[in-house]
């Protein structure tokens, strides 16, 4: 698990609206959930395929986790462990953004720099 930089999954529309005010305020899902949810680069793949296959119009954000004051790794019911935000992340912290394409099966090509 790298510590260093944790990845988060968004919509292109719901990254223009971070990038517009400045702060990355969380998805639908997030905000139901009370947290942001984060992968880190390991979890990234099975992140993909569970939550959002066959999706289109996707971002990857790479995110300075050092930067984060309240992200906590907390176990989920499989047992692993996942990065979670309690708060809003300002723009600023993200050192990569990319965009995500489909292959003809439906999954995501993730970036080799990430994998």
């Amino acid at each position: 698990m790298d510590f260093k930089y944790v990845y988060k999954i968004c919509t292109k529309e719901e990254w223009k609206i971070a990038k517009k005010i400045g702060k990355f305020e969380g998805s639908k899902k997030d905000k139901e959930d009370g947290f942001i949810h984060f992968s880190d680069k390991d979890q990234l793949k099975e992140t993909f395929k569970k939550f959002f296959f066959n999706q289109n119009n996707l971002i990857l954000l790479k995110i300075d986790a050092l930067k984060l004051k309240n992200l906590i790794y907390e176990q989920i019911s499989d047992g692993n462990m996942f990065p979670h935000l309690y708060e809003p992340f300002e723009v600023k912290n993200v050192v990569a953004e990319h965009e995500i394409t489909l292959n003809e099966k439906g999954t995501h090509n993730i970036p080799v720099e990430i994998l």
